[in-house]
């Protein structure tokens, strides 16, 4: 191990400035013995560092190399798992715990007891040895013990050479070691000799330092002689030295006293600083000028001076009553006095306050209530930025008054909402008022009275013209409408009906002008609320400064909403109240905003509901309009007042819209058809074309197209069904005329206005009027040569039989002669009276709207020429050389087509 511990100190630690104290042979428990060296080192510098080293013997070669390095400062623990028995296992506790097995129990308890002295000489670090021999631990204090006290650093000292136990030999001891074997022939050869020699020699210096110690005999009595005078001159000095400390003593005794006056002033010099400060500090944050008390008790709170001087007072008030006072002043009867001088103005000035902001809110109030006349011949709604200008003056004070006096800032602000409740419910009840009555067309006084009175049709019609102005006849497209009235719905309308019940009116009845103008005054009527609230949220932000803190909500917030039957609910009592918290004060100012504006919502729907009376087709107009005002709203604030109360409306809207969409269907679905005249254009036909180009001019670049699609798809699938159910019931006009007509009008619209939604409705009404058209005519042209058509079909049938078709002439009922006999009876005059008297049977059943007679008659020319052709084509097969041909020609049959067409 001593050859080992020498290699390993030559070859790695040496280059390292470090020297080797403690080494043991381990391998890792519970694992294959791989063996390695765990060495304790030092460094040979400055500071010290000690250090455990793992050492691994090389693979490839006959060296050692280092393998892992710990600071002895990061050891925790050392466990020698058992301290009475021999046991080889321990354990060291760094970051982690390692487990080694050495390879044997007295290497283990000497590199134990050599990490011990270590931390003992350099580190003292609270180190926890378990489980290890007490013996281990005290050899270090025992042999310190043992030693005289004048020999300890000597003990030390052998001590740290034991620790160090190799040291390395100086340059001038190696030549003085070679010298002397090189003067001794058998120094290398004959170790014992040459020890044995230099043992006698150091025998006789002995001796000789003995024989010259003895024969110094004499000096060293002169020298005892001379200790003996140096020691009576000693005690001379030291008598000396203790006068001379008696009077330093006295000296000291005077400049301890002269330091304890010196410590006593400087003590009151501190205490009177300190009182300077805290007087200082008193004076400059609980002192109010007297500028302010006046101001405070007696500023005037009109002019825009005397609030200035108000809001100044104010806030120095609340800094000296927000002073955070140091510990004993609340002792102080000055600093009481001050704090209840401020509670006092603090109350005084919230009165004042309170009464002055409650005197402005009613005066402005009923200020504002005088000039309301002014607006109610026109569609605006008064401005209140004058009041909010004035009321702004004191919002400083206001969040003052919310700082110091909460109950007195929730009355005024309880006083605020009320009285513009009551006002803006006024306003807007006028407002709407007028908007109503430019809907209706005509004065509230008028409206009431013909909406007690009966009428007819006519009567009605007269007076919805008077009220719409000059423009009561229909132009354009809508001009469709007039024929739903009077051939759909003249046997169901209602004899007897009011202005105000409008909601049974057909579109038809109003004038395109008149839902324009319908389109204008809703879009004022949003135009004039939208920047009404947005300015009294504000207001109400900048005023009662709701738009920061996280707050309670006070009880004005809790809104009164009325019921049905006009009966106001009873309010939360004020405990329930303040106990009810909001969340952020945002939602404060939209509930104040609920309370002030209460009546928009309710009124808004009874506008809604007058218009959708009037005509069910301004809940289109509604739709879009409110859709862009929601959205608008949404963008700048989607929890704002405005934006709420706007989406509630527009839910009524949508219903509205949907409630339109679904009294078309019913309509559709009860439409009756008169059993003694043609059928025609059926009205909801005509009624959707109305409602497509209506509602393509209104959802042009509109939010809510969605809406729309979903509505024509609904409506265009009625139509379809409704359509195929009326011309199954026609008894009048054949199926496939109703059909024909029907769908090709329903094509020409959805192609005329492109409706992308409906492409495959479109291309379906097409497939439907061009297979009901070729049905019609095939049906009503039937067999024009009914005769000939049966001797063919005979023909046909002999072949189909297996008779070729050469041979058919030699059959008894097909012969030459009985062809010839069958096609004179159809000469060329009997064949255009015959299409003559279809021509006017064709004409019978379609309508002029359509102007579809040309088409049908072409068609029809078509398919008699069809038919010639199969003739003539059995005739040349069957009778083949037979020269037997029909009376007339293509040439006279196109002649034919094109007379009766041009006499007619």
């Amino acid at each position: 191990m001593t050859a080992i511990k020498h290699a390993l100190q030559r070859d790695i630690f040496t280059p390292n400035d470090e020297r080797l104290l403690g080494i043991v042979n381990v391998c890792k428990a519970g694992k294959k013995k791989k063996n390695c060296f765990l060495c304790a080192t030092v460094t040979t510098e400055r500071p010290v560092q000690v250090k455990v080293v793992k050492v691994k013997k090389s693979d490839k070669g006959d060296f050692y190399k280092r393998q892992q390095t710990w600071e002895l400062r990061d050891l925790t623990v050392v466990d020698a798992k058992d301290a009475s028995k021999e046991n080889p296992e321990f354990d060291l506790h760094f970051e982690k715990v390692y487990k080694w097995l050495a390879s044997s129990t007295a290497e283990k308890n000497s590199f134990i007891s050599c990490i011990w002295k270590l931390n003992q000489r350099y580190l003292r670090k609270k180190l926890e040895f378990v489980n290890v021999s007490s013996q281990l631990l005290e050899e270090l204090p025992k042999a310190e013990e043992s030693v005289p006290s004048g020999e300890s650093q000597s003990a030390a000292g052998g001590d740290e050479d034991a620790l160090e136990e190799y040291q390395e030999l100086s340059a001038r001891e190696e030549q003085d070691i070679e010298s002397m074997m090189e003067m001794c022939e058998y120094a290398v050869s004959n170790a014992e000799a040459f020890a044995e020699k230099l043992f006698k020699e150091l025998q006789v210096l002995d001796g000789a330092n003995i024989q010259s110690i003895m024969a110094s005999e004499k000096q060293v009595n002169i020298l005892m002689q001379l200790l003996d005078e140096a020691l009576a001159e000693v005690d001379t000095i030291e008598g000396k030295l203790s006068s001379y400390e008696e009077m330093l003593q006295s000296v000291k005794d005077q400049m301890d006293q002269i330091s304890q006056s010196n410590r006593l002033i400087q003590i009151s010099n501190t205490n009177n600083g300190k009182l300077l400060d805290e007087i200082q500090f008193l004076v400059n944050y609980m002192d109010l000028s007297k500028g302010h008390i006046r101001a405070l008790q007696d500023g005037d709170l009109t002019s825009p001076r005397g609030i200035e001087a108000c809001i100044s007072a104010s806030e120095a008030l609340l800094q000296c009553m927000n002073v955070a006072l140091r510990p004993g002043h609340e002792q102080l009867a000055a600093v009481n006095q001050q704090q209840k001088l401020f509670a006092e103005l603090r109350d005084t000035f919230a009165r004042r306050l309170t009464n002055h902001l409650n005197n402005v809110f009613v005066h402005q109030g009923h200020d504002q209530s005088s000039t309301l006349s002014q607006n109610t011949a026109e569609l605006t709604l008064p401005k209140h930025s004058p009041l909010h200008r004035d009321l702004l003056r004191y919002a400083k004070l206001m969040e003052w008054l919310k700082n110091t006096q909460r109950e007195k800032y929730e009355g005024l602000s309880r006083t605020y909402v009320d009285y513009m409740n009551r006002l803006y419910e006024r306003e807007i009840k006028d407002f709407f008022e007028v908007a109503k009555i430019k809907m209706a067309g005509t004065s509230k006084e008028a409206k009431g009275k013909f909406a007690t009175l009966p009428r007819k049709e006519s009567a009605l019609k007269q007076e919805t013209e008077s009220l719409h102005g000059s423009s009561g006849k229909l132009t354009g497209s809508t001009s469709s409408l007039n024929k739903l009235t009077v051939q759909g719905s003249n046997s169901r309308r209602s004899q007897s009906s009011s202005l105000l019940d409008m909601g049974n009116m057909s579109a038809s009845d109003l004038d395109v002008a008149d839902r324009t103008k319908f389109d204008k005054i809703f879009e004022q009527v949003l135009s004039e609320l939208e920047p009404l609230c947005l300015a009294e949220q504000d207001f109400i932000s900048k005023f009662f400064k709701l738009q920061q803190h996280q707050t309670v909500l006070p009880p004005l917030a809790q809104p009164e909403t009325e019921d049905v039957d006009g009966s106001v609910p009873s309010r939360m009592p004020p405990q329930a109240e303040h106990r009810h918290s909001l969340s952020s004060e945002k939602d404060m100012v939209r509930l104040m905003m609920n309370k002030i504006f209460q009546s928009i919502e309710p009124e808004l729907n009874s506008l809604i509901a007058l218009g959708d009376k009037i005509d069910s087709f301004h809940s289109l107009y509604m739709l879009v309009k409110m859709s862009h005002h929601v959205w608008t709203a949404e963008n700048v604030d989607p929890a704002s007042f405005l934006s709420t109360t706007l989406g509630n409306v527009l839910v009524t809207v949508k219903r509205n819209f949907d409630k339109c969409i679904s009294s078309q269907i019913k309509q559709m679905e009860e439409v009756k058809i008169s059993k003694k005249s043609k059928v025609g254009i059926l009205p909801f036909v005509t009624r959707f074309e109305e409602f497509a180009e209506l509602a393509e001019t209104i959802f042009r670049n509109a939010e809510r197209r969605g809406d729309l699609d979903k509505a024509y798809v609904k409506l265009i699938r009625a139509v379809f069904m409704n359509v195929e159910k009326v011309a199954s019931e026609s008894q009048k006009t054949p199926r496939d005329v109703v059909m024909m007509e029907n769908f090709h009008h329903i094509f020409s619209t959805l192609s005329r206005l492109k409706i992308s939604c409906l492409d495959a409705e479109r291309r379906e009404a097409k497939h439907k009027y061009t297979d009901h058209l070729q049905s019609y005519v095939i049906n009503s042209l039937g067999q024009p040569l009914e005769k000939l058509n049966h001797f063919f079909e005979g023909v046909e049938a002999r072949v189909a039989q297996g008779v070729r078709e050469e041979e058919v002439s030699y059959q008894l009922a097909f012969n030459k002669q009985e062809l010839r006999k069958v096609i004179k009876e159809y000469p060329g005059k009997e064949v255009k009276k015959g299409l003559d008297n279809l021509y006017k049977k064709v004409d019978k059943h379609l309508c002029e709207e359509e102007s579809l007679l040309q088409v049908v008659w072409h068609s029809m020319q078509d398919e008699f020429i069809r038919q010639y052709k199969h003739f003539e084509g059995l005739i040349g097969r069957c009778y083949p050389g037979s020269g037997i041909t029909m009376e007339f020609t293509i040439q006279d049959i196109l002649e034919y087509f094109s007379s009766i067409a041009q006499s007619h």
